[in-house]
């Protein structure tokens, strides 16, 4: 059987959307020692990381406004990760889900992913 390849936007999508899940998952059976959370919450700063790197690198084909917006919500999505290892807590899984989802969708150009 051959592996299909999509797009880079649709590949960054998809993995936003699989980062959304396993949060989403965490989220639901959330407690302070659950390595699931920890796998979730790694996952996600290690895919914002690239697109953060990405963005940074000068010869990034993005206009700077998009380079600079992802630049931001990656400090956010950063900081939300700190606090949700330092403080478990499934409320402050939502924004970091959220945030995946409609990026994905914005990636997929729907309004919901």
């Amino acid at each position: 059987m051959a592996k299909q390849t999509g797009t880079p936007r649709e590949l960054e999508a998809s993995l936003l959307v699989n980062a959304a899940g396993m949060l989403q998952s965490a989220k639901e059976n959330c407690t302070a020692r659950s390595s699931a959370l920890g796998e979730a919450l790694a996952y996600n700063r290690r895919l914002w990381s690239i697109f953060a790197s990405a963005v940074a690198d000068p010869k990034s084909p993005l206009p700077i406004e998009i380079r600079n917006n992802i630049a931001s919500l990656s400090v956010f999505i950063f900081h939300q990760t700190l606090e949700a290892e330092s403080k478990p807590a499934a409320d402050k899984l939502s924004a970091l889900i959220r945030i995946n989802r409609e990026v994905a969708a914005g990636l997929r150009g729907s309004e919901t992913a």
